[in-house]
């Protein structure tokens, strides 16, 4: 008898569910579930209809108080069924289907990838291709609530107004970092977010630049200084105006360059 024969024979009901027993303590766990898991997937792209990255996936569920503990494989089983189709539209499919097959009242799932966008230099058009890490976490509850967030982490350059205002020559300038997550109302494109954080830095950053894009990208940003605090505002504006989000959080860091510390904002806003 072959060996993948001779598995199929074995009796499952005579195989211990360990998990499935009983537990003593009396005390419910809100979530357990398999973390750190890296994983190929395929999301949507706004302008090739979908691209291929890999994933830090984290999925969860609860546990009540009655079982010792969870059934980890089917996680995994649950991710290989997905890996090809995930997005914002389905999060919330995935989501139920955790649920049903851990017979969970709640689910939780939390992704972050790289994600790429060939972006053009300002003069030349020369391309390359530049990374900006997203995260998609989602939960449903024992009501069926779901609550969906999206977030990005995108590099900014900005400079300083206090330092143009008083230097007879020049001003400093650095590289930041914005990170945004929200909660909304309709599908919306991961790259139309990237825009909005972009375009309210002093200048954007760009993975490929000759000499004429050095020359713009430095004239642009000292046309457009901008300290940490401008560059929340600016995005908090153009959140509200896209009226499409119900909250968002804003969080811009400096990597100061004449400074041994960074410089922080942060804006949170909840909407009706």
């Amino acid at each position: 008898m072959q060996k993948g024969k001779v598995i199929a024979a074995i009796d499952l009901a005579k195989i211990a569910d360990v998990q499935s027993r009983p537990d003593h303590r009396m005390i419910d766990i809100d979530k357990v579930g398999v973390k750190n898991i890296s994983y190929p997937i395929v999301v949507l792209d706004k302008c090739n209809g979908t691209q291929n990255t890999v994933a830090r996936i984290n999925v969860y569920v609860n546990l009540p108080y009655r079982h010792k503990g969870t059934h980890m494989s089917r996680f995994i089983e649950i991710l290989s069924e997905f890996r090809r189709n995930i997005s914002i539209k389905n999060i919330s499919i995935i989501l139920e289907e955790t649920r049903r097959r851990l017979n969970a009242h709640s689910a939780h799932l939390e992704l972050t990838f790289p994600y790429f966008i060939e972006k053009e230099a300002p003069v030349t058009g020369s391309r390359g291709l530049m990374e900006y890490i997203c995260t998609i976490k989602g939960s449903l509850n024992s009501n069926g609530h779901i609550d969906l967030l999206v977030g990005v982490k995108v590099p900014i350059t900005t400079l300083c107004p206090c330092s143009k205002e008083i230097s007879r020559v020049g001003a400093h300038n650095q590289r930041g970092e914005v990170r945004v997550q929200v909660r909304f109302k309709k599908f919306f494109w991961i790259e139309d977010l990237i825009r909005v954080i972009e375009e309210s830095a002093s200048c954007e950053v760009y993975a490929l630049l000759k000499r004429p894009d050095e020359k713009y990208v430095t004239e642009h940003a000292y046309a457009n200084p901008r300290f940490v605090e401008d560059v929340v505002r600016e995005i908090a504006l153009k959140l509200d105006k896209m009226n499409n989000f119900t909250w968002y959080s804003i969080d811009s860091e400096n990597f100061e360059s004449i400074h041994n510390h960074s410089a922080y904002a942060y804006i949170e806003s909840h909407k009706l």
